[in-house]
Formats: C-alpha cells, sequence, structure tokens
C-alpha cells in the first residue's frame, strides 16, 4: 500500500485511493477525493470517450434512478456544481430552458428544492399531452465536459492510469472507489447492476436551443437536446441488448424527434450512438470491507449518472473521511 500521508483532510489523515472507473461518476469522485487532499489513481480500461457517459444526452434530470428521498439531495447539490460551471466557456455547461411532457399527469418529485419552474402553456404542449414543466436547468455537452473533467484531475494531482481491474486484491491502495458501472458486479458479487439499452440519433443543430423531453411511448422516448454544433435526439430505454446501432430504431427515433421539433425537418443526420445505461433498484452509494480494506461503492445511477455526480462524489469523499 502506498503511505498515509499525514496533515490533510478533515480527520488530518490522507488515505491512498483507486477510484475503478473512468466515466463521469468515478471522474467525478476521483476529483472530489484530490480536491480535499487524498493521493487519487483513477483507473479505467477505456477513457472517457470510450464509456457509456459519451453517449448521454447531457440533461440534468434524475431518470430512471432510486431511491427518490436520495436522491434529491444528490441532484440538488449537483445542480449548484453545474451552476457554477456554466461560467465556465471551457466546461460544456450551459442552462438552457426546455419542456418536460407529462402524459401520465403531474409527477413533480424531483422539483423539490429547485426555482424557477412553472407549468407549461396548453399551446406548448404536444396533442394528448394534458399538462408539462417548463424548467431552466444544465444542459452538458458531454464531449467537451467529460475533457473539462479529466483536465480538472490531471490539474487536481488525480494520476489517470488506463488498465483494467479483475480483481480488488490487486489494488494495492488504502481504499478502493467502485464506480465501475456495469462492471461492479463482478468486482463486488453483493453488487446488483444491470444494462438498460440506450440508443440516440446525432443530428446537426440547425439554431435550436430549447430542449424538449416527452417519456410517453412504451420502451421509448422522445427527446431533443441541443448543443452547439449538434442534437442529441432519443431514444431508447430497454433491457440489456447490443451495442451495436439498430438501423429500425435510429429511423424511427429520427421521425420522433423531428416530429416533435419541426426545426429538425431538414436538419442533417451525422450518426448512431448507443450505450448501456447502468440500472439497480436504487444507488448503491456505501461503504464495504473487503478482505480488510474498505471499499467505497458508487454504481446504479441509471440515466442519471450526470444529474448526480456531484452529490455522490461529495457523499464518497464523506465517507472516505470517515474511516478511522
Amino acid at each position: 500500500m502506498r503511505p498515509r500521508r499525514a496533515g490533510c483532510g478533515d480527520h488530518g489523515v490522507v488515505t491512498s485511493v483507486t477510484v475503478v472507473g473512468g466515466g463521469v461518476v468515478g471522474l467525478t469522485s476521483a476529483l472530489r477525493l484530490a480536491e480535499n487532499g487524498h493521493a487519487v489513481t483513477c483507473v479505467r480500461d477505456v477513457p472517457a470517450a470510450g464509456t457509456v457517459s459519451a453517449v448521454a444526452g447531457g440533461l440534468w434530470f434524475p431518470y430512471h434512478v432510486e431511491p427518490r428521498s436520495r436522491v434529491v439531495a444528490w441532484g440538488l447539490a449537483s445542480l449548484a456544481r453545474f451552476g457554477m460551471l456554466a461560467d465556465d466557456p471551457t466546461a460544456g455547461v450551459a442552462l438552457r430552458e426546455g419542456l418536460l411532457v407529462e402524459r401520465a399527469g403531474p409527477d413533480r418529485w424531483w422539483t423539490e428544492g429547485v426555482s424557477g419552474w412553472r407549468d407549461a402553456e396548453p399551446a406548448e404542449l404536444p396533442d394528448g399531452a394534458e399538462s408539462g414543466v417548463v424548467i431552466t436547468v444544465p444542459l452538458v455537452a458531454m464531449p467537451v465536459y467529460l475533457g473539462w473533467l479529466e483536465t480538472a484531475c490531471v490539474a487536481a494531482g488525480v494520476t489517470l492510469a488506463g488498465r483494467r481491474v479483475d480483481d480488488l486484491a490487486d489494488i494495492e491502495d488504502d481504499v478502493v472507489v467502485v464506480a465501475a458501472g456495469l462492471r461492479a458486479p463482478a468486482l463486488l458479487p453483493d453488487v446488483e447492476v444491470t444494462g438498460s439499452r440506450g440508443q440516440v440519433a446525432l443530428l446537426a443543430n440547425p439554431g435550436i436551443d430549447r430542449w424538449f423531453v416527452d417519456d410517453g411511448f412504451e420502451g421509448a422516448m422522445t427527446y431533443v437536446l441541443p448543443h452547439p454544433g449538434w442534437v442529441v435526439c432519443g431514444g431508447t430505454d430497454v433491457p440489456d441488448g447490443s451495442e451495436e446501432a439498430d438501423p429500425a430504431v435510429h429511423d424511427a427515433i429520427v421521425a420522433r424527434c423531428r416530429a416533435a421539433v419541426p426545426e429538425l425537418r431538414d436538419a442533417e443526420v451525422l450518426g448512431s450512438r448507443v450505450g448501456l445505461r447502468p440500472v439497480a433498484p436504487a444507488v448503491d452509494l456505501r461503504l464495504h470491507h473487503v478482505h480488510g480494506r474498505p471499499v467505497v461503492t458508487n454504481v446504479g445511477h441509471g440515466g442519471a449518472g450526470i444529474t448526480l455526480s456531484w452529490g455522490c462524489a461529495d457523499e464518497v469523499v464523506a465517507l472516505v473521511d470517515g474511516l478511522e
């Protein structure tokens, strides 16, 4: 194990920590641990651009994740941090107004503590929808933001290591943080995470800046998330499947999004992307002891990895700082 260094952190001791996983959850956990004075290595078998985080549309919204009682606090912490990052032109974060359509009636638990939202006017709603929420929230351009996160980690002293971890016993540091998404159960058998297939289409942005989400389709949804130069259009949410794009699904996504947002009707189609969301009955953020060593899990964020990333990372820091 690497030696402990005295004089930093809430308890006067800095542990050496290895974070396993290099997506948005792993990188944010590594960054917050380093900012709090710990000696951190982030180990990943693919760079951030190759993770499911890079496929995400980047909207702050707690989608397909539990438990609500904890998600609200984690999401609010992230909302505050992204609000600050919107002032950094290198971070890829923008505050954008958009419309969330409610097909099954209002379900607004996620607005707890969030200001500035309003009921959608009838004229703003698509056919068949009786309600919706208009709100301004962060929209994160993931290719840009993941690069920003990697740069921020290095600047904070995080060592980014490119290798695959198949056994936690191979890690020499004092503490391990498992943020490996779908690979977590192979490292810790008592962790439950399964994949949910998300396919999106990328279109050129014809000049729109307002997002749109309509979760009114079984096994699918319609969302339009505009970024500078491109629009992420979605999407699907179905159990484990191939990570290859399905042409028929792609065509259906493009057709739904063009119908929902007419400005996209002549937009160039840039391609497809597929990712497997790490879904769990509840986010698994807790302290384990494996072969006498502390292991913190931070997995199972479903479709809300970005939305919960900073709040969950803060809790990881609290757990590591609380070790005797």
